[in-house]
């Protein structure tokens, strides 16, 4: 692809599908315009969100050549098939490798969501279940880790792009449900750290802090108590 390319990322801050397109094309080294969906807490999306994605309507929505590309998973393999030329690569060569790395990120993605919202959302015994399910899911993600610096072992890859930014959550978890991630799944804040090491994440990430305060926010508005 040639430099007279025009890339634009609509998201917003906090969501994690967001922050992993933007891990993957930093990693890719594409330059990109962002541009931030200001209201979408208030439902109210832009003209310009409504266009590029009237199914879903949702972030995050890459624009390539004023083509639009929806949902995360599909807009990291567009990423690695359009800029597969510039290094490193996000997806194995291997196709067996690649069958598990979406394997994981497909499975983790359906758990997180829906543990995610009972952890802050939730009291009692369904909260309880929630954090119980979570740890066992990041109990099994670190047994696809093992010893290995990232999932794919020296190579930072699809798996670790698409699960790290759900990091910036784990204090929100913790405070709503009283438990600590690196007492449970040390294994996994280790890898987190070291993901974190690379400024394509260490600049993505929003502060923890932030996002805590972000999520008190949407339960006022929802009227959770």
């Amino acid at each position: 692809m040639g430099d007279g390319d025009e890339v634009v990322l609509v998201g917003f801050w906090t969501s994690p599908y967001v922050m992993r397109v933007k891990i993957a094309l930093a990693e890719k080294g594409v330059h990109y315009l962002y541009l931030e969906e200001e209201h979408l807490l208030q439902n109210n999306k832009s003209p310009l969100l409504l266009k590029v994605n009237p199914v879903h309507q949702k972030v995050p929505v890459l624009i390539h050549n004023n083509k639009p590309v929806c949902e995360s998973l599909i807009i990291l393999q567009y990423i690695a098939d359009v800029w597969s030329d510039h290094r490193p690569p996000l997806l194995s060569e291997d196709p067996y490798r690649r069958s598990k790395e979406r394997f994981w990120v497909d499975f983790f993605n359906n758990k997180i969501a829906d543990c995610g919202r009972r952890m802050w959302a939730c009291k009692g015994a369904d909260q309880e279940a929630a954090k119980n399910e979570f740890v066992e899911v990041l109990k099994l993600l670190e047994g696809q880790l093992g010893e290995k610096p990232y999932f794919e072992g020296d190579r930072f890859g699809l798996l670790d792009v698409a699960l790290v930014l759900f990091a910036c959550r784990f204090y929100t978890y913790e405070m709503f449900c009283n438990f600590s991630v690196e007492k449970e799944c040390p294994k996994i804040v280790q890898w987190v750290k070291r993901c974190s090491l690379r400024e394509s994440v260490s600049k993505t990430l929003p502060d923890k802090y932030k996002v805590y305060d972000f999520v008190l926010e949407v339960k006022k508005m929802l009227g959770i108590n």
